[in-house]
């Protein structure tokens, strides 16, 4: 017996605010040292290396964290050398874990893919 769900159609209004939410990012920068693969508690599998970026009006510099988490973008990362540019897509996210002093938690870019320039 097949069951039919009726769905509300979206008003644009919808349709519109779902795109503001969007998170969804590109960035350049120079890869800071070697990436680093780490085997979770979960069994997953993340490459993990820093980006660093220019600010604007070159005043100054920020480092990012960057997860290379799909199996493609690990084997990519892992390739990276020290000082190499690349261009990154992906999106910004808040990681949290239970460390021995308690809940932590640390922004993370998740590269979805990464190319050199």
């Amino acid at each position: 017996m097949a069951v039919k769900i009726a769905t509300k159609k979206k008003t644009a209004k919808e349709e519109e605010q779902e795109d503001f939410f969007l998170n969804d990012l590109m960035i350049r920068g120079r890869v800071s040292a070697d990436a680093v693969e780490k085997q979770l508690p979960s069994g997953d599998k993340v490459v993990e290396f820093r980006l660093i970026v220019t600010r604007a009006k070159r005043d100054g510099v920020d480092t990012l964290d960057i997860g290379a988490w799909s199996a493609k973008s690990r084997r990519t990362a892992l390739s990276l050398h020290p000082d190499e540019w690349v261009e990154i897509s992906g999106a910004i996210h808040r990681r949290f874990w239970r460390g021995a002093s308690g809940l932590a938690s640390r922004w993370q870019v998740e590269a979805i893919e990464i190319s050199r320039i």
